[in-house]
């Protein structure tokens, strides 16, 4: 019998289909988690701060965003018991790494568009 290499269940690369990195690695390259964690790498945000800081975004999108972020262990919500209601997100030990790295891309970006501004 053929050796097809190492057992799937063992190997653990963004590359490999069934690795749960390529399903987190999915997530935070969607267009409005990666924004997301961006606007809460500046601190504990509330919703309607998250919409408006992210323009553009809708509800739906972003509890969408902020629940399947939440779900991959990247950002924390916080219920206070108070009326009217208060939910604050802030981004856990995970997501706050992944938002330096996201920074580092964005600034790069942002800064190749300022040059070409220039130009």
């Amino acid at each position: 019998m053929a050796d097809n290499g190492p057992d799937a269940t063992l190997v653990v690369s963004v590359f490999a289909r069934e690795c749960t990195s390529r399903a987190l690695f999915e997530d935070v390259t969607g267009k409005w988690a990666s924004l997301v964690l961006l606007a809460l790498d500046d601190g504990p945000r509330r919703f309607g701060e998250l919409r408006r800081r992210v323009e553009g975004v809708s509800e739906k999108m972003l509890s969408q965003a902020l629940k399947t972020l939440e779900s991959g262990g990247m950002v924390a919500r916080t219920a206070h018991p108070q009326s009217p209601p208060r939910v604050d997100y802030e981004l856990t030990e995970l997501g706050a790494q992944v938002a330096t790295r996201l920074r580092g891309l964005a600034d790069l970006l942002e800064g190749t568009a300022a040059a070409r501004l220039q130009d």
